[in-house]
């Protein structure tokens, strides 16, 4: 039920934070995994480091904004890997700043990267999965999907977007035998929330006090749930949202 052996993934940004998790757990899963960033040096540590644990994994470049190398990353994935089953769309940015104080380049340039590069990747995906008989699609979306924060204007819409553009996907494909899920983590301890800690005072406090599991999240946390939302465990589950977050978002 949760062997992946002779499936091919792409996680977008997987060679570090959540994406890294995630992809640690589909390659030990049996998994060939793709790694998808735009910085090579950092996706071929990643690579080995997979390779390492026994994995199996390449790297491919790719700009998730720009349509024509999201194509070209799909292409070259079924090229090199002879087919496609899952899709991890985890790349994302924040700029932490009022509303006010947002340029209209910034706030595009977070929604392009966090939202529109999952729908250019998922579009993408779809012929070579059809082709395969089905497949897998999680997109990654934050607690701001569905709670709200002053300094995160861009980062909310898009993350809130992720959860509807999942459930739209999962309702036009599942005739395909294709699955699409949305993970909203809580405060996961990445470079992003690292920097989050050092711009917004108190966060960290009131994080451990907020989380019933009284701790931050860890990108290992990621692999289990990758996994399963990949594997036939979940076959007749599509369109959920599920939030790893330690507990955060029961609390009233």
């Amino acid at each position: 039920m949760f062997d992946l052996k002779g499936r091919v993934a792409i996680v977008t940004g997987g060679n570090g934070g959540i994406g890294l998790g995630m992809a640690r757990g589909l390659a030990g899963a049996g998994a060939r995994v793709v790694v998808a960033a735009r910085n090579q040096e950092k996706s071929r540590k990643a690579v080995r480091e997979l390779e390492q644990a026994g994995g199996q994994a390449l790297a491919l470049a790719v700009d998730v904004a720009d349509e024509a190398s999201v194509n070209a990353l799909v292409k070259s994935t079924v090229e090199q890997c002879g087919r496609l089953d899952i899709l991890v769309n985890n790349a994302g940015i924040n700029i932490r700043k009022q509303p006010q104080e947002y340029t209209l380049a910034e706030w595009r340039q977070v929604l392009d990267t966090n939202l529109t590069s999952a729908f250019l990747c998922s579009r993408a995906a779809y012929p070579a999965m059809k082709a395969a008989g089905g497949g897998k699609i999680v997109n990654i979306g934050s607690m701001m999907s569905i709670f709200g924060a002053s300094f995160v204007a861009a980062y909310g819409a898009s993350k809130g977007g992720i959860v509807q553009l999942t459930k739209a996907l999962a309702a036009a494909w599942a005739k395909d035998h294709i699955q699409v899920h949305a993970v909203l983590p809580g405060w996961i301890d990445t470079d992003l929330t690292q920097a989050a800690r050092r711009q917004v005072p108190g966060l960290n406090e009131n994080v451990l006090r907020r989380t019933p599991a009284g701790r931050w999240g860890a990108i290992d946390d990621f692999a289990g749930i990758a996994v399963f939302l990949a594997a036939p465990a979940s076959d007749f589950i599509t369109g959920a949202v599920i939030t790893v977050d330690g507990g955060y978002s029961v609390q009233g």
